[in-house]
């Protein structure tokens, strides 16, 4: 199955700019807002995003961040931990050394207490040591139902980490270099999941960040050969993180795929059209999240796959 209706999400304390993080994520932005504004902003717009999905009868299991340690990134957990349907939790190393601490046991023990059965802990973060990362499901996009992955590497996707999670969850690995336009100069992208999202039947990708025509070729050959649709987004619409978006089912097996509403906005009425061709569209305002944070609806949810126990 491509998609699940149960999703873990992490109600911030103390969310805000990280500092750590902005060294090679180009959509973080920071002001003179206080920071005590910037975590009651960012609560509320969690706080009606929750709402709306249960709306929609999709189970969100949440669960509070922690003041200590401070994690102003703990809003987004598909990073450090991914829930597989084989019954395999798997845990990443990450960049930023404050958000190591977002790995959480007591996390695993709440998903459990939820009636799933977790077989085995895949846990790569040691590999923090050398300076190699893997930021879940950031850093790659999952086509669970035709077991490939997709990777754009970057100081956050290390190359052989990449193909070493393909072997242990037995995925088909496709890499390439995706790029963004900063301040005139083309600069890695260091996360997969802004700049493309796998649902059942179609892809949305944005292919003008791909700037090498052989790696472009092969990531559009590969998603036309899985079958899927591709539904393009031009660069200025990734910026408004249009990439960043998550397909979800409900527990009547209804699918959405859920964006913000910046994302939303940004897409033409044929866009729009294509999506609700195979799906409904489920749109949140999260623009705290998104300006301070420079990661948007799809890094706030981490989908749970895991076998529920007898």
């Amino acid at each position: 199955m491509q998609t699940t209706s149960n999703i873990l999400m992490i109600e911030p304390i103390s969310f805000g700019f990280n500092e750590e993080t902005a060294k090679n994520n180009y959509f973080q932005q920071n002001d003179n807002t206080a920071e005590s504004q910037i975590q009651q902003n960012a609560l509320k717009e969690f706080t009606a995003m929750v709402e709306t999905l249960r709306g929609k009868k999709i189970n969100v299991i949440v669960e509070k961040d922690t003041i200590s340690p401070h994690t102003p990134d703990s809003i987004f957990p598909n990073n450090w931990v991914s829930f597989h349907s084989c019954g395999k939790v798997v845990l990443y190393p990450m960049f930023a050394e404050n958000r190591r601490t977002e790995r959480r046991p007591d996390i695993l023990e709440r998903i459990k207490s939820e009636g799933f059965s977790i077989n085995q802990n895949i846990d790569f973060s040691g590999y923090e040591h050398q300076n190699k990362f893997l930021e879940g499901t950031g850093s790659m996009i999952l086509d669970r139902d035709n077991h490939i992955a997709y990777a754009c590497i970057s100081q956050r996707t290390d190359k052989n980490l990449f193909e070493l999670f393909c072997r242990e969850l037995e995925y088909t690995p496709v890499s390439f270099s995706s790029f963004q336009t900063v301040e005139d100069k083309r600069l890695p992208i260091y996360h997969t999941n802004v700049m493309m999202c796998v649902a059942d039947h179609y892809v949305v990708i944005c292919l003008d960040t791909i700037d090498n025509a052989d790696e472009r070729k092969m990531v559009m050959e590969s998603i036309e050969k899985s079958g899927k649709k591709i539904v393009e987004i031009t660069e200025k619409q990734m910026h408004l993180f249009a990439g960043n978006m998550l397909q979800v089912n409900n527990i009547e097996g209804e699918k959405f795929l859920v964006m913000s509403q910046t994302a939303y906005e940004s897409l033409t009425k044929e866009q729009v059209e294509t999506i609700e061709s195979f799906n409904a569209i489920i749109h949140v305002p999260i623009p705290t999240i998104e300006r301070y944070g420079g990661g948007s609806a799809r890094c706030m949810m981490a989908e749970v796959f895991l076998p529920k126990n007898n």
